[in-house]
């Protein structure tokens, strides 16, 4: 027998999972946060509900806020269920369950007003986001894309924002106006220097609305930059299935993810912020070491296993990393052209950084899928990959490997497997990927001509020789052929 999630029955569920130890009812709103999604209830989330479980800072509880459809399910998912969330925190060896209750409630979804007054709120400190890291508004060259349809329409109409760029810049214009102090904004997305993003974006709204707003929040609003950590696989039948079966609860999004998670966090804030550190959080001066070497080792690891995996129709990132092939070509592109060029890191040592990775990768518990790590190259690539690409370039070191991952992913972008199954768009420029990828089986240069992918990296003779040579063998030979080559060290 189940029994559904909500604070009603969380007496009942104490001997089902870890529940809340606190008082929800003493909670108030301290953080509004944009985009309720897995990795935010996996991550922040579950910092904060460990911290109010020591009973200290009960006044920094979760706001929900969004604008995309998304958002409006979660909204309707976790509202009958008090906005409780059940994350199952899963290592090889076991699966724990607990109900976090850090999140208190969430604004209508795309209602200007009721969220602008939620920003305008002083009791709101934090304003913090995960909005994937597509949803930033980044041009070819890396900047923010103040031409952007969306981000034009927010400046023409200041009152009315649709964006949540928009939405922050008009409530920081409301503090302003009222002679209150202003929040905190902080970027929990998977981005390099994601604060500096956020903050591009936020200034690059604001100034043509109004040039005083901007110098107030470039003098006074804190964008700090942080480095978040945790394999978190989307939700769907199969998990809801498990939970119930496992631990007898209902719930109609729960989260499984990972035992492992990591959060560095610069410690610049404009109106104060809960004491994280007392929960693993670690707060440093610059957070770019620390940065670099997640997105290159791990975030750049996950697209060398993905695309070989996908075009072999393998299902999981443990089933990859169970197939030697991949697990070797992993090893080989990590070992000799990634970990070389990743700057030192304070405290950390960068080869037993990347064996716990392997480790993570290989977890059977959190069937992490293929797709998902195949989804959205053509914003991922160039913040994983092609950085790696650039500094080896620059540094006069091969990119055979490297070259190799770049030629997979265009082959996978052709839109069929080894076997020829169909790939089903997997790329919010899926169309366009695909065209191009099928012009580079015959001249495989136009694909590194993408400049809003490679950049000025992509004009570089050697790299696009090797490129060329790695794209021509996977077509002429296939990928196992190519990959055994490769780990076995001939040309």
């Amino acid at each position: 027998m189940t029994i559904a999630l909500s604070a009603g029955t969380l007496p009942a569920l104490a001997d089902k999972a870890s529940v809340p130890a606190y008082d929800r009812a003493a909670l108030s709103a301290g953080i509004l946060h944009f985009g309720i999604g897995n990795f935010h209830r996996a991550h922040q989330a579950v910092y904060l509900d460990r911290l109010f479980g020591q009973g200290r800072d009960h006044d920094w509880a979760i706001l929900g806020a969004g604008v995309m459809p998304s958002d409006q399910r979660m909204r309707d998912a976790l509202e009958p269920q008090d906005w409780l969330t059940t994350v199952v925190e899963q290592s090889g060896a076991q699966s724990l369950a607990r109900v976090t209750g850090a999140m208190i409630g969430m604004l209508p979804v795309g209602d200007t007003e009721a969220i602008v007054a939620g920003l305008a709120d002083p009791a709101i400190r934090i304003v913090s986001l995960t909005v994937t890291e597509g949803g930033y508004y980044i041009d070819a060259a890396g900047a923010f894309d103040a031409g952007h349809p969306a981000i034009r329409a927010d400046i023409a109409s200041p009152e009315s924002p649709a964006t949540v760029f928009g939405l922050i810049v008009a409530g920081l214009a409301r503090r302003r106006a009222a002679g209150l102090a202003p929040f905190t904004v902080m970027s929990c997305d998977n981005i390099p220097h994601n604060g500096v993003v956020t903050r591009n974006a936020v200034l690059g709204i604001a100034r043509p609305i109004d040039a005083g707003l901007a110098d107030w929040i470039a003098a006074e609003v804190a964008f700090p930059n942080g480095m978040v950590d945790r394999i978190t696989p989307a939700t769907g039948d199969h998990e809801r299935a498990a939970l119930a079966a496992d631990f007898g609860i209902e719930d109609r999004w729960p989260v499984f993810c990972e035992d492992f998670t990591q959060w560095v966090l610069e410690d610049r804030f404009s109106a104060g912020r809960p004491a994280l550190e007392a929960v693993g959080v670690q707060f440093v001066s610059d957070v770019t070491p620390f940065e670099t070497m997640k997105i290159r080792i791990l975030n750049g690891g996950h697209a060398i296993i993905a695309y070989p995996a996908g075009l072999l129709g393998i299902t999981h990132a443990h089933e990859a990393m169970e197939t030697p092939l991949i697990r070797d070509f992993l090893r080989k592109v990590e070992r000799e052209e990634i970990l070389p060029i990743v700057p030192p890191v304070p405290g950390t040592d960068l080869a037993a950084y990347f064996a716990i990775i392997e480790q993570r990768f290989a977890n059977p518990k959190i069937k992490d899928t293929i797709r998902r790590l195949c989804l959205d190259g053509s914003n991922r690539q160039p913040k994983f990959i092609v950085p790696s690409i650039a500094d080896r370039l620059k540094a006069g070191t091969g990119i055979e490997g490297l070259a190799l991952e770049s030629a997979l992913w265009c082959r996978y972008c052709h839109g069929e497997t080894e076997d020829g199954a169909a790939i089903e768009p997997n790329d919010p420029n899926w169309e366009r990927l695909t065209a191009v990828a099928k012009r580079a089986r015959v001249e495989p240069g136009v694909w590194l001509d993408m400049h809003e992918v490679y950049g000025e990296t992509g004009r570089s003779e050697i790299f696009r020789d090797r490129f060329a040579g790695a794209l021509r063998a996977l077509w002429a030979d296939g990928t196992r052929a190519v990959l055994t080559r490769y780990v076995g060290g001939a040309p």
